[in-house]
């Protein structure tokens, strides 16, 4: 049942994408691919903040140093073997690089709890974004410019590049969201779950509550390294204000906490939801307002819903159902 649910659903997310990119095409609204790809970043983002920070309640305030070492890793393939090598590839070899990352990070910082591990994931974006302000090779502070192609040949026919950044990332955004659900009803799933509710108890019952939490921040680290990676192409010009930003590491956490963290769905709706308005304001506004924004949702939402919009679905549901 579970497989036949996940492929009903990787058909309707499929299909949604597909229709905005026949819509962009047919009206020639390149704007719309832009603000699209953007909110599937988040989605991706989100869903991988989510495996560590909604499934084991570890909160990671590193999320831009992932995000950033997958883009880095594009800018030195680029730089070292020009434009020889794919963009698929360069997606699978950023989420390798942040996956070892975040490896790394969590075999050093795991035995942290609460505050102190949030702490640490935080001092780890700022020494990552110091290394690369002072590597000249990647451009250092002044940044690296990467020149992508207007359109891209594939089976005879012509695809135009930003179509084509679009389409990776839907596909991204599948894959990352099927993982998610494919974790929350498995095994790893239901351990993720006993080191959120209380982990003392679960390592007195025999959980490998350390391996659980490195498989976490492995998976959590590489989809953000992936949705890093092919950012060098959208963006045009890579340096260190814009890929360790702020907004990655704020919008990361509000938009599962919007949506729920207890759930992949959550994510999804948080990301959708949060992405749209802030791509709305930058027409419409400024880009500026982007925070503000975060700020304000995230402040009415723990009031009007503490578990998330899923969490207030299920809660009303649930009393729905009582006589």
């Amino acid at each position: 049942m579970n497989r036949v649910n996940t492929a009903k659903f990787s058909l309707i997310v499929f299909a949604v994408g597909a229709a905005v990119m026949a819509f962009a095409h047919w009206f020639n609204v390149d704007y719309l691919y832009f603000a699209s790809y953007t909110i599937l970043q988040f989605i991706v983002l989100a869903t991988a903040w989510n495996i560590l920070g909604g499934y084991c309640g570890y909160v990671n305030f590193g999320s831009a140093a992932f995000f950033a070492m997958g883009a880095y890793s594009t800018v030195f393939l680029h730089k070292f073997f020009g434009q020889l090598l794919p963009l698929p590839l360069l997606i699978v070899i950023g989420g390798l690089v942040s996956g070892i990352v975040g490896l790394g990070m969590g075999y050093l910082t795991l035995r942290l709890r609460g505050a102190f591990f949030a702490i640490a994931t935080l001092a780890l974006a700022v020494v990552l974004a110091t290394l690369v302000t002072n590597w000249d090779f990647v451009g250092g502070s002044r940044g690296a410019y990467i020149i992508r192609p207007e359109s891209l040949e594939f089976a005879g026919i012509t695809i135009n590049y930003i179509e084509y950044l679009f389409a990776l990332m839907l596909g991204l955004a599948m894959i990352a969201l099927i993982t998610a659900r494919t974790i929350e009803r498995s095994q790893l799933g239901y351990g993720f779950a006993t080191i959120r509710d209380d982990e003392l108890a679960a390592e007195a019952c025999g959980v490998p509550t350390l391996r659980l939490k490195l498989i976490a921040t492995t998976l959590s680290g590489a989809f953000m390294g992936m949705a890093g990676a092919p950012f060098p192409y959208y963006i045009g010009y890579l340096q260190p204000q814009s890929a360790f930003g702020l907004e990655y590491a704020v919008n990361s956490i509000a938009m599962p906490m919007i949506g729920g963290t207890t759930s992949w769905v959550g994510p999804l709706v948080g990301a959708i939801l949060l992405g749209s308005a802030q791509q709305y304001a930058t027409v419409t506004i400024s880009s500026a307002v982007n925070l503000l924004i975060v700020g304000l949702m995230l402040v009415g939402f723990v009031i009007i819903a503490p578990n998330g919009i899923v969490g207030l679905v299920q809660d009303r549901l649930r009393a729905r159902r009582k006589p």
